[in-house]
C-alpha cells in the first residue's frame, strides 16, 4: 500500500524543538528507508519549503540550502513517487472540496484530490480536517 505525508509532518522532522520531533523524523526516516511506496505531493513540499525557512513561523528556522537538501534525499529514494495533477484534475478537485470550500480546507482538498487521482489511501498528519474527505485514511502522528 502506498502512502503520503502531509506537510507538518515534514515540519515536525525538521524542527528540533517541536515536540512531536522525534516521533515525525522516526517516520520519515522509516518511510525513506523503503521499502514502500511513498508520493510527495509537490504542494506538500512547497509547504514545507514555506515554513520551515520562514523566521517568524520557526525559532530557528532553516537556510533554503539546508531545506531543500532535505527534500532532495527524500526524492533520491526510489520508492518515492512525486506527481502532479493530471487530466481531469479540476473535476476531481471539485468533487473532493464540495461546495462550501474555504480557507484551510482549499489545500487539504488538494492534497486529499491527489491522493484520490494516484490511488494513494493513506496520510500521515497531525491535521484532523483531512479526515472529512471520504476514503482518506488520516494516520495520526504519534507523539
Amino acid at each position: 500500500m502506498s502512502v503520503t505525508v502531509d506537510a507538518n509532518v515534514l515540519v515536525y522532522a525538521s524542527n528540533q524543538s517541536d515536540p512531536a520531533h522525534g516521533a515525525a523524523l522516526a517516520l520519515v526516516e522509516r518511510l525513506a528507508a523503503g521499502p514502500d511506496l511513498v508520493y510527495l505531493f509537490w504542494p506538500t513540499i512547497m509547504g514545507y519549503l514555506r515554513i520551515v525557512t520562514h523566521p517568524a513561523i520557526l525559532p530557528r528556522p532553516l537556510a533554503f540550502r539546508e531545506a531543500s537538501r532535505n527534500v532532495a534525499a527524500l526524492l533520491e529514494a526510489p520508492h518515492v513517487r512525486t506527481p502532479g495533477e493530471a487530466d481531469g484534475f479540476w473535476d476531481l478537485y471539485l468533487a473532493t472540496a464540495g461546495q462550501h470550500a474555504r480557507g484551510n480546507e482549499v489545500p487539504d482538498a488538494h492534497i486529499a484530490a491527489l491522493m484520490r487521482q494516484h490511488g494513494v489511501a493513506a496520510i500521515y498528519t497531525r491535521d484532523r480536517d483531512l479526515r472529512r474527505f471520504e476514503g482518506i485514511e488520516a494516520r495520526d502522528l504519534r507523539v
